[in-house]
């Protein structure tokens, strides 16, 4: 007896600290375990917030958890970007980038920002979507791009943007520049604020991209005049680039990718990019993609953030259309 009271302790001991053991190595294969939070950067309603939607249930579908959007617009994009980045890296909160808008946004001379690329860690990219220029059912100026930039040569118009240096102020900046037009972009929170305010006519023009028009197009409620892509989109094959009509090369397009804070565990970013490479090969979610004119581009997380990477550096070479 007096035996077994002396190891019994010591087994105890090692009971517990195999349960200790046990139960981190739970803790760490959970994840996760309780809903997930995407943070959309603009209003809801916009191709963003339409993206993110399309992908959560198919995100739920492989997680077994929950996949809120959550909106959170402000500063051309930079509130919820900001959020992000300071969000705890527990992998629970993740978010999408848009680019150009977040590369210019880092190149502007005259905004500090205290975030950079590196403060994120790419999960991958869901789409590429090229721009599209818009013009109302009821225009009675001009009926067709050909049209459009015959009397933007000699009439200013105003057309929206989301942001200085995003895709659609770039857009109407090299249209300027190639065409010799006079659009003059005015500035939204977003795509939803900027298509209302040009479905009221209160803007002449919106530049905005394929994705985020498809559905107002195909219903025959307004009028996609031409694409910034180097050939046309299968969304819309009716539809010029603007080099069919006008011999210029104008390219455009924006992407919208998922990454979590830097300090996220390499255990649970594997798992969100899993997760993620799953959901855009689902069948289902391709089908949707499609229905809603949304171009699916997947990247793997590597080759997104090179790509993001890329785009900040485009900028710096497109910066005198800017006036930085």
């Amino acid at each position: 007896m007096t035996t077994v009271k002396k190891i019994t302790p010591v087994l105890a001991a090692a009971s517990l600290g195999l349960a200790g053991l046990f139960a981190t190595q739970t803790a760490l294969a959970a994840f996760p375990d309780k809903p997930i939070n995407v943070i959309v950067a603009y209003s809801a309603g916009g191709g963003t917030d339409t993206t993110a939607r399309t992908l959560a249930p198919f995100l739920e579908k492989v997680l077994k958890v929950p996949v809120n959007v959550v909106n959170r617009p402000g500063g051309s994009g930079w509130v919820g970007w900001v959020g992000l980045a300071n969000a705890k890296p527990d992998g629970y909160t993740i978010g999408y980038l848009n680019s150009p808008n977040i590369a210019s946004g880092l190149v502007n001379p005259a905004m500090e920002r205290p975030v950079k690329l590196d403060d994120f860690v790419a999960i991958g990219n869901q789409v590429s979507d090229p721009g599209a220029i818009v013009i109302r059912k009821d225009e009675k100026r001009f009926s067709n791009f050909k049209e459009l930039v015959e009397y933007a040569k000699t009439h200013e118009l105003t057309t929206t943007a989301t942001g200085v240096g995003g895709d659609d102020h770039l857009v109407t900046l090299k249209l300027n520049k190639e065409l010799g037009t006079q659009f003059r972009a005015i500035q939204f929170e977003g795509t939803a604020d900027s298509r209302t305010a040009f479905l009221g006519g209160h803007v002449d023009i919106l530049m905005t991209s394929v994705g985020e028009v498809y559905t107002l197009n195909d219903n025959g409620q307004v009028n996609v005049v031409a694409v910034t892509a180097r050939k046309r989109s299968p969304f819309m094959k009716d539809v010029p680039t603007v080099q069919d009509v006008t011999s210029k090369t104008v390219i455009s397009a924006s992407t919208r990718g998922l990454v979590a804070p830097k300090a996220i565990s390499a255990d649970n970013l594997k798992t969100l990019r899993d997760a993620m490479q799953t959901a855009v090969n689902d069948p289902d979610y391709q089908a949707k993609m499609k229905s809603l004119g949304i171009g699916a581009d997947y990247m793997a997380g590597p080759e997104y953030m090179s790509a993001l990477k890329k785009d900040v550096e485009d900028i710096k070479g497109v910066s005198d259309l800017i006036g930085w």
